[in-house]
């Protein structure tokens, strides 16, 4: 996988985490989407699990469409979801063994 594919990766992740943080002044909403948060990166823990590169991570990235409706609230709108999705890759990807600020 090229460099450039997984910096756009990463561009996305942080750009659904500042999405998030967005939220944050709605308490309900930040703390609705934050569990789901939580839900994904459970998930994400168990599919590629605590060792693993940027690149690895990007190519489970680019299956999560199979498996994040079942993971995330079925309430969800897909804006949400989207949301949800890329700010828990973003905060997953800082274990990533090439992780790099």
């Amino acid at each position: 996988m090229s460099a450039v594919v997984v910096e756009h990766a990463r561009q996305q992740w942080e750009e659904g985490h500042r999405r998030l943080q967005s939220y944050s002044s709605d308490q309900a909403l930040y703390h609705r989407l934050r569990t789901q948060v939580d839900a994904v990166v459970d998930e994400l823990n168990r599919r590629v699990g605590q060792t693993f590169t940027l690149a690895e991570l990007v190519a489970a990235y680019r299956d999560a469409d199979h498996w994040l409706v079942e993971v995330t609230s079925p309430a969800a709108r897909a804006g949400d979801r989207a949301v949800v999705e890329d700010a828990a890759f973003h905060q997953f990807a800082r274990g990533a063994v090439d992780y790099v600020p």
